[in-house]
């Protein structure tokens, strides 16, 4: 196990279980508040590519993974009714990522059919990258569920808005609520560039995905940059040298890995 520094003992120090806990509702109410603001824009998004506002809602409900839907709306947007199978394809194919999800958060939950059946539902980005900036295993746990029931919540009511106000809203891209979701997943992640292998595994996952995004149906690109992601953080290629960074017990980490 690497040494503290000085700063880290001093934080460690002071922090206790309940400065955690607050922590992690903060993190969880913040990321959900940004994300669930983007909801208005699939909404509005869904009912001009033709779906019905009843549609539009049992999309989010059931289905409840942003990238899938929107990959989803767009085929269906471009195609029509017969493009449906391309549209199940690429939303399947971005919602591969939420396997690797429940694997890594399949401590953080524990066990028990009810609670990991639930606990299914609520395994997005968000929740994963909210739990996982956590520094205790309580903290993760609560960070997990409250990102995933509040972005759940809130998703859900800005997709029946945009659905209802998409003619009046216009274009919702114009509002930079997608940006919004950005900085949020950017403010989780930063605190974890310490080091270069994390930062070369960003990047080069970045790069990946940015060139491969106009030449590949949607889906494709973020599965290939998650390859190239664990491949990188894996083998630590440039992470020799570099301190493991401190993680609890529940949930095993790479010193690679962001």
């Amino acid at each position: 196990m690497r040494r503290l520094s000085r700063l880290e003992r001093v934080t460690a120090a002071h922090a206790t279980p309940d400065a955690e806990a607050r922590r992690a509702w903060r993190q969880g109410l913040g990321v959900a508040l940004a994300t669930s603001a983007y909801g208005v824009s699939f909404g509005a998004l869904a009912v001009a590519a033709g779906l019905d506002i009843w549609q539009t809602c049992v999309l989010s409900l059931v289905m409840f993974t942003g990238g899938s839907q929107f990959a989803f709306v767009g085929v269906i947007a471009a195609g029509g009714l017969p493009a449906a199978p391309a549209a199940i394809a690429s939303a399947s194919l971005l919602g591969v990522r939420n396997i690797a999800y429940g694997m890594r958060m399949s401590p953080v939950v524990g066990t028990g059919f009810w609670r990991r059946a639930a606990a299914a539902q609520f395994t997005i980005d968000e929740s994963t990258a909210v739990s996982l900036a956590q520094t205790t295993r309580r903290a993760r746990t609560l960070g997990f569920w409250v990102t995933g029931i509040a972005i759940y919540i809130g998703w859900n009511l800005s997709t029946l808005a945009g659905a209802l106000l998409g003619d009046v809203l216009g274009d919702p891209r114009a509002y930079g609520l997608d940006a919004a979701a950005a900085a949020a997943f950017l403010a989780l992640l930063w605190p974890r560039l310490r080091h270069r292998q994390p930062i070369a595994v960003g990047i080069a996952a970045a790069v990946v995905a940015t060139m491969l995004t106009p030449v590949l149906m949607p889906g494709i690109p973020v599965l290939i940059a998650a390859v190239v992601a664990v491949v990188v953080g894996w083998f630590n290629w440039l992470g020799v040298g570099d301190a493991p960074p401190e993680e609890p017990d529940d949930v095993a980490e790479r010193v690679g890995l962001p």
